[in-house]
């Protein structure tokens, strides 16, 4: 007697949508990249076994995951797993079938990323399998997840269960090897298991709608994975839409959040809000001619409120961003010197 479960049920329903995707580079790319990464006395030489250079010349250097969202092939994935210059995207679906792909649009802050599957001319998939976006808005501690991907770079097709251990994480972290690390904020953390190699892949709650996509693990820890909120991607391919590329706000000035072990340590005011300041000596704290420049907003200055709300550790500037579009207004309270003062900021977008 087979065994009847709502998980198996939507494993069925979910592992034909979900793919891996190679990542592969010319040889002589590879050749000419060594020198830039390696000094030359340190310089390794290139031990790749025939076997694993195809008859185009090409390398699998990585792999990850991804899953379809549309039926003409387009697909969600992490910008982490295709931040490799001149590399090339194949996709292998659930069945084994192998399509190449074009990167259409990266997140410029989220960890997200559209790829969509190029069609060669006698071998155009009709109509893909896709899975169905969820509400990652209002998820509950204890809720039932799986977790699908390429674990590893090896095991294909595979997946594990768990449960949402917290909610609106926040973790430092490298969204692309050409990046510095940066905080990765509002994620959401699992049991499941998340491996190299899921990255990219879908979280989905019991009955298969996708609520986030699994992004990234702490090393040295067990059970601990993380998810970007599936809203984010949701946005992107709304934008994608509209404007035919990904829109994000920009305010143009770099900060630090104030709490209160930083306010005694700096001897200021208040013990919440972002302090306008440098985070290098080489840095500039406004961006000349951006939103807050030509707000008035000058280094020092110390933002208090966004909107009527007081700017915290638990929601930061980078926080209210995500709920603002292009060409909005951003009431500020500010606090310069001894002077508080309010003032309205209309939001750029992100190059």
């Amino acid at each position: 007697m087979k065994e009847k479960s709502q998980i198996i049920d939507t494993v069925k329903e979910v592992m034909p949508a979900v793919v891996s995707i190679v990542i592969s580079k010319k040889l002589d790319d590879l050749r000419r990249e060594l020198p830039q990464m390696y000094p030359f006395w340190e310089h390794p030489q290139l031990n790749i076994p025939p076997d694993k250079i195809d008859a185009h010349g090409m390398v699998q250097i990585g792999g990850g995951s991804g899953f379809i969202v549309g039926e003409n092939g387009t697909i969600l994935t992490n910008k982490h797993v295709i931040a490799e210059p001149r590399a090339e995207y194949t996709i292998i679906t659930n069945d084994g079938e192998k399509y190449k792909t074009e990167v259409v649009a990266r997140d410029p802050l989220d960890d997200v990323a559209i790829l969509k599957i190029v069609n060669p001319s006698n071998h155009a998939p009709k109509k893909m399998k896709t899975v169905s976006l969820g509400n990652s808005e209002n998820p509950e501690m204890g809720q039932t997840v799986l977790a699908f991907g390429n674990a590893l770079g090896i095991f294909k097709n595979t997946v594990s269960t768990g449960i949402i251990s917290g909610l609106s994480r926040s973790i430092s972290a490298q969204p692309d090897p050409s990046s510095p690390a940066r905080e990765m904020r509002g994620l959401i953390q699992t049991d499941a298991a998340i491996n190299p190699g899921n990255s990219g892949g879908p979280l989905t709650d019991i009955f298969g709608a996708v609520i986030g996509i699994n992004t990234a693990v702490v090393y040295g820890a067990q059970n601990i994975g993380f998810a970007i909120p599936i809203k984010a991607a949701e946005r992107d391919l709304e934008d994608l839409k509209k404007h035919g590329v990904i829109r994000r706000p920009f305010l143009g000035l770099r900060y630090l959040t104030l709490n209160q072990d930083i306010k005694e340590k700096l001897n200021l005011p208040v013990e919440y809000g972002a302090l306008i300041v440098k985070e290098h000596p080489l840095d500039q704290a406004i961006v000349p001619k951006g939103p807050a420049a030509r707000a008035g907003l000058r280094e020092k200055d110390i933002i208090l409120e966004w909107g009527g709300q007081k700017i915290t550790t638990e929601k930061n500037i980078q926080d209210y961003l995500e709920d603002c579009e292009v060409g909005s207004n951003a009431a500020l309270k500010v606090l310069r010197g001894k002077r508080t003062f309010e003032t309205k900021v209309v939001l750029g977008e992100r190059k």
